[in-house]
């Protein structure tokens, strides 16, 4: 004699309508976390970008502020320092001029260049970052 397994309706489990569900839930919320980790990503190189500039545009100014240096050595000093530290393309357009601030003459550099939206792409002259350094007698 031999058994035989008879399949009743008890011994099969119905299908659930949320089956599937964890797959979907997963990706969608996958998709967020990696979207808000690259704009905190982004944010933190805009930062970065804009840190840089001004710390390039304050050390340009030092150092046309020096005795016997001119304007043009500031503009110069600033634009290799943005070149080293990101790159030459966002030493685009630096100026410098003379300043009375308080009745001190005052070296101004300014640098304007593209503000990184998305990467490194973004709109041209969105960032213009300024240093200053009081000009020693003589200048």
């Amino acid at each position: 004699m031999t058994l035989r397994r008879v399949r009743t309706a008890e011994c099969v489990r119905p299908r659930s309508p949320e089956r599937g569900v964890a797959v979907v839930e997963f990706t969608l919320v996958s998709v967020l976390l990696v979207t808000l980790f690259l704009a905190v990503l982004q944010i933190g190189f805009v930062i970065h970008v804009r840190n840089t500039l001004v710390a390039s545009a304050a050390e340009g100014a030092r150092h046309a502020a020096n005795a016997n240096r001119s304007l043009d050595d500031g503009r110069a000093r600033t634009r290799s320092l943005i070149a080293e530290a990101l790159s030459l393309r966002f030493a685009g357009d630096v100026s410098t001029r003379m300043v009375n601030i308080g009745g001190a003459a005052t070296v101004e550099v300014t640098v304007t260049t593209t503000l990184p939206v998305v990467g490194l792409l973004g709109p041209a002259r969105g960032l213009t970052v300024s240093g200053h350094a009081v000009a020693e007698p003589g200048l």
